[in-house]
């Protein structure tokens, strides 16, 4: 019978292990804590930190009825994949976009290991709790058994999703329990430099807001801005009309720099150039500072006129710079006195080479500069013919000023995984269209139903409308591109839709008798659901291996067997039925560093098994696994 180190590990088809992750951080942080067990002792911690750990019951923090499911939640893994469909995407071959359909939560949990800390900027344009506006799963702990029975992948009498109205007895609760986990899971998607932006209303801004600083750190709060959405107040509304929703931006960590937005022909013109200063156009800025003299005394001297020879002298408010900063502004010809050198007071040249290339956002944006929700529709109703399938989307404006201020560059990466009519996409294409980047987008969408023929689902109007801006941008550059044929934009999107895994577990839950565990067994010897294509295997490898779904994967022959090549050889997949020793030793001479393979494949052969664990140990494959 052969050794354990005879056998190769088993590919673990769960989700990315968040609790583990937290576990070997604090271990590394505090190595002292780890018990004989290997588990964490949390009174030697308490006596590590000393006072810094609060013992008292009462804290300051936001509580409500389901918050501790919401960690259970986080903690459960996902068994679930992404399989992919070709037919519904644009150049899937080629292409590093993404559009997901599922729920959110199960996609981010399988994202975690392809796509930790990848992610530059998340926006997303969550359910306002309205009342009618959106869907809940009734059980967070079943999120993706309810989600099959939702799409009618499994069987279920009606679905188990409806919408959350205010005769709710939890109807706050509720929504918070949708967010905590999304939010907590996105995090860790980010980049240390990135950012999420939130688009909310009055109902639960308070709520979000008070989340996010539990999760990602008061200190990280970045801004929270007011986009005027609309431009006129229905006269039959009756109260105080909103014509704003919010726009809230928290940082990962405080290696996020806000972008500037671009230099209007109004904010250029302010810099001139009167006394044709060689050093460019300028403005005047202001010389005095806002606070009474005494209170900085420092800031209190005699300045003299150089043309007039005036001694001015701050009476009620100080200067702005210090002496020595003013003698050097003089030394450098910065002081400014009128065309004719006769102001009363002097003002400082600020000149344009010298500002930082844009304009500092603010948290006002109207709608001139930030579009608004009429106009958004109508951006849609162009794109689909005069037939606007989709009733609230964002306008492209507003997109285009959460990319700038959210500083993404041209070859980042932008989730939204409430993409709902696919602004985020259209806006990064549009962007990359105009400046030559490559900007890449990850949407992700569950498919609600919209009681429409022509697009079921609103996942089926998101795709619709990347293919037609695709399109659209294509027919723009007829021409350009046989001119620059070597640098052809990615206007593409590679479609996946959620299932369960291909490969069906163990389930130890199942009954003990005789018959429920005949079945089992039967269901783990051919665990291959039906219907799974090698391209399905092949993706689910992948993404639980830790490389994203557009890495490249090269499928060549190897003595008559494919085998696919993922990122330069560095790994190798073979979802071959029947290996032979022949094919495992030309695998090894690939030197990879990881190779997977059916474990059907070795037909039962322990010793076949054995040899290939001992082939690829010696030509230093790092980890040899089976699924």
């Amino acid at each position: 019978m052969p050794d354990k180190t005879d056998e190769p590990s088993k590919l673990d088809l769960r989700s990315h292990d968040i609790v583990a992750d937290k576990r070997e951080g604090l271990l590394r942080l505090f190595p002292e804590i780890r018990t004989e067990g290997g588990n964490l002792d949390f009174e030697r911690l308490r006596l590590t930190l000393g006072e810094a750990v609060g013992i008292g019951k009462e804290r300051y923090g936001m509580n409500w009825p389901g918050k501790a499911e919401c960690f259970r939640t986080i903690q459960a893994p996902s068994l679930g994949t992404l399989r992919p469909c070709p037919e519904e995407s644009v150049n899937f071959d080629t292409t590093e976009n993404l559009i997901i359909e599922g729920d959110n939560l199960e996609v981010l949990k399988l994202l975690q290991k392809a796509y930790l800390g990848k992610v530059k900027m998340i926006y997303i344009d969550p359910p306002y709790n309205t009342g009618n506006d959106f869907i809940y799963p009734d059980n967070y702990t079943e999120s993706l058994h309810t989600y099959l029975q939702y799409t009618g992948q499994a069987d279920a009498e009606g679905r188990k999703f409806g919408t959350n109205t205010e005769a709710d007895g939890r109807f706050h609760s509720k929504w918070l329990n949708m967010m905590y986990p999304r939010l907590y899971l996105a995090r860790n998607l980010l980049r240390d430099d990135g950012a999420i932006f939130i688009t909310i209303d009055d109902t639960e801004e308070a709520n979000l807001r008070k989340i996010c600083d539990e999760l990602f750190g008061e200190e990280q709060f970045v801004a929270s801005i007011s986009w005027q959405k609309k431009y006129a107040v229905n006269n039959n509304y009756k109260g105080v009309a909103s014509l704003r929703d919010i726009v809230l931006v928290y940082a990962k960590t405080s290696g996020f720099v806000n972008g500037l937005l671009p230099r209007d022909e109004e904010s250029i013109a302010r810099y001139q150039n009167p006394d044709n200063d060689p050093r460019g156009p300028w403005k005047p800025v202001d010389y005095w500072n806002m606070v009474a003299p005494e209170e900085r005394p420092n800031l209190v001297y005699v300045i003299v006129n150089p043309t007039t020879g005036d001694e001015i002298r701050p009476d009620k408010k100080a200067w702005k710079f210090s002496k020595d900063v003013h003698d050097q502004h003089v030394a450098e010809k910065r002081i400014w006195w009128g065309r004719d050198g006769r102001n009363s007071v002097p003002a400082l040249k600020l000149f344009l080479a010298d500002v930082r290339d844009g304009l500092i956002p603010h948290n006002w944006w109207p709608h001139e500069d930030a579009g608004h929700t009429d106009e958004a529709k109508k951006e849609l109703d162009r794109l689909f013919d005069g037939n606007a399938p989709f009733d609230t989307p964002k306008p492209l404006r507003l997109m285009t000023r959460i990319f700038q201020v959210g500083a993404i560059g041209p070859t980042d990466i932008v989730l939204d995984f409430f993409s709902g009519s696919g602004t985020t996409a259209h806006a990064a294409l549009d962007l990359n269209a105009q400046d030559g980047g490559s900007r890449k987008f990850i949407l992700v969408q569950l498919p609600e139903t919209t009681g429409r023929a022509d697009y079921p689902t609103i996942a089926d109007i998101c795709k619709e409308r990347v293919r037609r801006v695709i399109r659209i941008l294509n027919d723009d550059d007829t021409g350009k591109l046989a001119l620059n044929a070597e640098r052809r934009p990615d206007r593409g999107f590679r479609v996946f839709k959620l299932a369960e895994s291909n490969f069906g577990p163990w389930n130890g839950a199942v009954s003990n008798d005789a018959e429920s565990l005949s079945n089992q067994i039967e269901l783990h010897v051919n665990h291959i659901r039906d219907g799974r294509t090698a391209d399905d295997m092949l993706y689910e490898i992948l993404l639980k291996s830790g490389f994203t779904l557009t890495t490249s994967v090269e499928s060549l022959m190897l003595e008559g067997k494919v085998v696919h090549t993922v990122a330069s050889g560095v790994l190798l997949i073979c979802l071959e039925r029947a290996l032979n020793l022949v094919l495992i030793r030309a695998m090894a001479e690939m030197n990879p560093e990881r190779v997977v393979c059916l474990d059907e494949g070795f037909a039962g052969n322990d010793q076949l098994k054995a040899n290939a664990v001992q082939i690829f140990k010696t030509k230093g494959v790092t980890s040899f696994k089976t699924v």
